[in-house]
């Protein structure tokens, strides 16, 4: 059964009774955020939660070692730190709920300590407050988006506090959301509200949206793709205009497609940085289908186009992951999003249930450590680092011990991007996926690169150099808001087949979304 049907089956209006729910307190309080239990001698210690007046902490103090020693006895660190509030590793609500694809009559979890807000279980209508009442009746009657139950949510609320607080967990505990997974969900919010000096519901609906839909594994949903879609849109207009527009013209211009149109039409694609090679590939599959479909209809035209376009894209693999936790070495040179790329995947993680754990491995910069420390923190996950000019292979040979021994699931694996020394990166990424195999069966199980989309052909260029270190499993490009030469996104996929996994649509945690091909042709041409 899914989400949806679910919840209006619990808050369905065709019963007088309504489902158990808690009675909460005359003035919810703001959540107060897990301490930690003290740390054991010699083990990890906490991050405080992040404050926006922080100063940038230092990085933290290990032993090093050369590579023939930690093949041995790899050094532990004094000083790494771990996610400031409890992880789940539980894989979303959506096990937690028992919303599974499929039907089902299963009962959801009940917790097995009642929340704090919601002592009693009433099951009669009256025993909720006006506002409980009212919300119970809205969401049961609502559209079946998560958009309009955002709408129901929020209404009346116009800043962070108590009221929105109470009304999540009033939404949360009718889910039967254990206590600590709602407290953390509340917890982390609230945390990015602070770092973020945002206040009214305008400025973070979107952001609290994201993370619902997350947490609920409700991504694929129908509305929360079509927000997907037109966020996409919206930040391929300017390819668009480069792209799109001189088609139209040189359409509505053209008699018919003789060698002149080709030629036309292979120039527009290469303004739009589709790249020489991409775009012989491309027409050279899309001349036979338009000369056999015939006719000169111009919506006819793009609609092969905008076909073949999406063909061209590959889906990434899942990777085989014999024992945990999950490695992912990330690589690209300096400038190109990477450090908040990292974060972003972190996050999206984190609001998926898993343990995430992320190694400073660009030593060669000190502000790189000390930048991934602050995101770390700000997404809560776990943050492991050497000091300034250690070896890079060994932060992540360490990273990967500590992981194992703390429970972690997914590590993302930093490194340094500085084209200016091309052999010594290379060799120098060479080294880490050398140690990584020996360390764990299989690792790195991805190893994804990651493109300034405003750079064009250049990073053709970067594709290349890289994948001659260390094969590239996935493909994201960053800053695609900002450009007008997204046709880079085709020239990558023809001529590298490597699958492009997510997109930098802007500066917010929302805005790494997941890449569909499909999308992104209907994006340009619908």
């Amino acid at each position: 059964m899914g989400f949806f049907s679910r919840i209006k089956k619990l808050w369905g209006s065709e019963t007088e009774t309504q489902p158990q729910a808690s009675a909460p307190p005359q003035a919810p309080e703001a959540p107060e955020r897990p301490k930690a239990a003290p740390p054991h001698e010699g083990a990890p210690t906490p991050p405080e939660p992040p404050r926006r007046e922080a100063q940038t902490p230092e990085p933290t103090q290990a032993v090093p070692a050369d590579e023939a020693t930690r093949d041995a006895k790899p050094a532990k660190p004094t000083e790494p730190q771990q996610p400031a509030e409890p992880a789940r590793k539980e894989g979303g609500w959506r096990r937690l709920f028992g919303f599974g694809g499929e039907e089902t009559t299963e009962t959801a979890p009940v917790p097995t300590e009642p929340a704090v807000l919601f002592q009693e279980k009433p099951t009669a209508k009256a025993a909720l407050e006006p506002w409980q009442q009212a919300l119970v009746q809205a969401l049961g009657e609502a559209e079946p988006k998560l958009s309009t139950w955002m709408t129901h949510i929020l209404d009346g609320v116009t800043k962070r506090g108590d009221a929105l607080w109470g009304r999540l967990r009033f939404l949360f505990a009718q889910l039967d959301v254990p206590t600590a997974e709602a407290e953390d969900f509340i917890a982390r919010f609230d945390t990015w509200l602070s770092d973020m000096d945002y206040d009214h519901v305008d400025e973070f609906r979107s952001e609290l949206q994201y993370r619902m839909a997350l947490a609920l594994e409700l991504e694929d949903e129908e509305d929360e793709r079509n927000r997907l879609f037109l966020k996409l849109s919206a930040g391929l207009g300017k390819t668009r205009e480069q792209l799109t527009m001189r088609i139209d013209r040189l359409l509505s211009m053209a008699g018919g497609y003789d060698d002149a149109f080709w030629e036309e039409l292979e120039e527009i694609l290469l303004m739009a940085d589709v790249g020489v090679s991409a775009t012989q590939e491309l027409l050279k599959r899309l001349r036979p289908k338009v000369r056999q479909a015939g006719g000169r209809d111009a919506a006819d035209f793009k609609a092969l186009l905008k076909e073949e376009l999406a063909a061209v894209f590959l889906e990434p693999k899942a990777p085989t992951v014999p024992q945990a936790p999950e490695v992912v070495l990330m690589i690209g040179v300096n400038g190109a999003g990477k450090t908040t790329t990292i974060a972003k995947l972190a996050h999206r993680a984190q609001m998926q249930g898993r343990k995430v754990l992320v190694a400073a491995g660009d030593t060669f910069r000190a502000a790189a450590i000390e930048q991934l420390q602050v995101w770390s923190k700000r997404v809560g996950a776990g943050f492991y680092a050497k000091t300034h000019g250690s070896d890079p292979a060994a932060v992540a040979f360490e990273a990967v011990d500590y992981a194992m021994k703390e429970g972690y699931d997914l590590v993302f694996v930093d490194t340094a991007g500085r084209l200016q020394t091309k052999h010594n990166l290379m060799e120098e990424l060479k080294k880490i996926n050398r140690v990584l195999g020996k360390k764990l069966d299989g690792a790195p199980h991805r190893t994804v690169l990651v493109l300034d989309a405003t750079t064009g052909q250049n990073a053709l260029s970067q594709v290349k150099l890289f994948s001659q270190a260390s094969p590239v499993d996935e493909v994201i490009l960053t800053k695609l808001d900002g450009t007008a030469k997204g046709g880079i996104i085709v020239a990558i996929a023809l001529e590298f087949k490597i699958p492009i996994s997510f997109v930098g649509l802007g500066e917010k945690m929302e805005d790494l979304r997941p890449f569909s091909g499909q999308e992104f042709a209907s994006a340009l041409f619908d």
